[in-house]
């Protein structure tokens, strides 16, 4: 490699080609930098699990790559598209889609239902108002409810699911978009020992066509699913690796799991 190659940012180089490109990443609000100069890479079919103390800069990083928070400097490129000037709907027909910590899902429908107007034909304003319970519709929404273990409940009215149930309907409905990148924020919050199993089992699964990120602070989940594991602190990357590594980091137990 020559010298200036060997100074280039890493997707400038001829280098795999990554899902997810994050350079040199900084947002300030007020003066104070929420992340600050952040550079990580997320492969194809990857589950990256983001870990680290309250106001580590988690929470904003998901912001700026799904367009919710603009970046003060720095470039974010999926599959080679820069985000950073894109607005939110764009980023979603990029391939990106994000589930925040609360279900925002529509009680007052049923499971079908909310998968159903989750389908991308029916987002614009011509393909809602042509949009057809077709075949192809109800084939997919059978094909996720089984991913994530609603089959038997499509008639239910999602204000009955449990917790659990309702983050996977969540997950479901960005899942019947078909995203390349799934972005999750703490998705076993409040579940039960059982449901953590299963979602562990359904995100295994979902990322033979996609990639993955989450933000987590169970560790045990973290363990279940990363394939790698990137630990923020103070809006920079402070390890990262896979767990067995980030958790025998000694800067990682001073900081975070040592408390």
């Amino acid at each position: 490699m020559n010298a200036a190659l060997a100074h280039a940012p890493i997707s400038d180089q001829m280098a795999p080609d990554f899902l997810l490109a994050v350079e040199g990443l900084t947002v300030s609000f007020d003066g104070f930098k929420a992340v600050n100069d952040l550079s990580f890479y997320v492969d194809e079919r990857e589950i990256r699990v983001i870990v680290g103390p309250n106001g580590a800069g988690k929470t904003t990083v998901l912001d700026l790559i799904c367009g919710k928070t603009r970046a003060t400097s720095g470039s974010i490129k999926f599959r080679g598209q820069e985000l950073t000037k894109m607005s939110e709907s764009k980023i979603v027909q990029a391939g990106v889609g994000r589930k925040f910590q609360t279900p925002s899902i529509y009680d007052d429908l049923t499971v079908f239902e909310n998968l159903e107007i989750s389908y991308p034909k029916g987002r614009s304003v011509f393909g809602a108002l042509t949009f057809r319970r077709d075949a192809a519709v109800r084939d997919r929404v059978q094909e996720v409810a089984e991913m994530i273990f609603l089959e038997n409940l499509l008639d239910e009215r999602a204000e009955f699911l449990s917790h659990g149930q309702k983050q996977w309907l969540e997950i479901g409905m960005l899942l019947i978009q078909d995203p390349d990148l799934l972005m999750l924020d703490e998705p076993v919050a409040g579940m039960s020992v059982s449901e953590r199993k299963k979602t562990a089992e359904l995100l295994n699964k979902i990322i033979a066509n996609r990639s993955i990120i989450v933000i987590e602070h169970d560790m045990k989940f973290v363990e279940d699913i990363a394939h790698k594991v990137t630990v923020l602190h103070q809006g920079k990357v402070l390890s990262e690796g896979s767990m067995e590594r980030v958790k025998n980091d000694p800067k990682v137990v001073e900081v975070y799991l040592g408390h």
